[in-house]
């Protein structure tokens, strides 16, 4: 009789057949619910063990642990959130503010996190105190602050009130930016028009200041001059004047290109010059 045919001696080939795929079986069990475990870089890993959590986090890497022992993996990355809310304004306006915040949860409160809040501590923690934050913040400003320079300083108080309201949380912040900030047409084209004309009147009052520092220095400067010619006028004396006379003549007499006529002499008594020639 052909073996292949034979029911009898198909049963051996059978049986190893099942048993190679058993100890598949129970190797994959083994890796799942054995005592190896891995955890990815930037992840922390909380041991829970039929609902005792342990206090002692894994690091990334390979780990062995007690059998049956389930390894949830947390994320210490920085992430980023974006929040997209209306909040008021000090002056009672619905401002559409898109905020981003940039956080990462502190590897040292791991274990605690996921006993008091669960792997799900973004929704729990993290976005309500935002929201807290940001409404916080924005009720205390005019909306035109958004539109201008203290849009940062916005950001940071922000950060500073959602740092102090998380940070006993165990979440580390570490920045607030402002993306987008909505407002109906109409009160924005305000906002903006009345920008502008705070922007014209510090410019008007700069161009005054200028103009009034000009004047100041005009004025200064004829004040020299007048003290000057005050000066000048009260060291000219008749005699100074007759002497420098003196000196004149003298030199036009000494010159050898001109020929001085003097006939008698002038009302000081200094020569009367007629005529010369070359």
């Amino acid at each position: 009789m052909d073996r292949s045919t034979n029911p009898v001696a198909a049963f051996p080939r059978q049986v190893s057949f099942v048993g190679i795929v058993m100890l598949g079986v129970l190797l994959l069990i083994f890796l799942f619910v054995g005592p190896l475990r891995t955890v990815p870089a930037g992840h922390v890993g909380v041991k829970d063990f039929f609902g005792q959590v342990s206090t002692e986090t894994l690091s990334a890497g390979v780990h062995l642990v007690m059998p049956l022992t389930r390894v949830v993996k947390m994320s210490v990355q920085t992430q980023e959130i974006k929040e997209v809310a209306e909040v008021p304004s000090q002056e009672g306006l619905n401002l559409n503010l898109e905020t981003s915040l940039l956080f990462q949860l502190d590897p040292s409160r791991a274990a605690d996190i996921y006993k008091t809040v669960g792997d799900n501590y973004v929704g729990t923690i993290v976005e309500p105190q935002l929201r807290s934050a940001i409404r916080e913040i924005t009720a205390s400003y005019e909306a035109k602050a958004l539109y201008s320079a203290e849009r940062e300083r916005i950001a940071n108080e922000i950060f500073e009130l959602f740092r102090r309201l998380s940070g006993d949380r165990g979440i580390i912040a570490q920045q607030v930016l402002l993306r987008k900030i909505g407002l109906p047409p109409v009160v924005a084209n305000a906002i903006q028009e009345k920008l502008k004309r705070e922007q014209e009147a510090e410019q008007m009052k700069f161009v005054l200041q200028k103009e009034q520092q000009e004047a100041e220095r005009k004025r200064i400067e004829g004040q020299g001059i007048a003290d000057f010619q005050r000066i000048v006028a009260q060291g000219i004396s008749p005699q100074l004047l007759e002497w420098k006379g003196i000196e004149a003549t003298e030199k036009l007499a000494s010159s050898g290109n001109s020929k001085v006529v003097v006939i008698g002499s002038g009302k000081n008594g200094l020569p009367i010059i007629l005529g010369s020639e070359k």
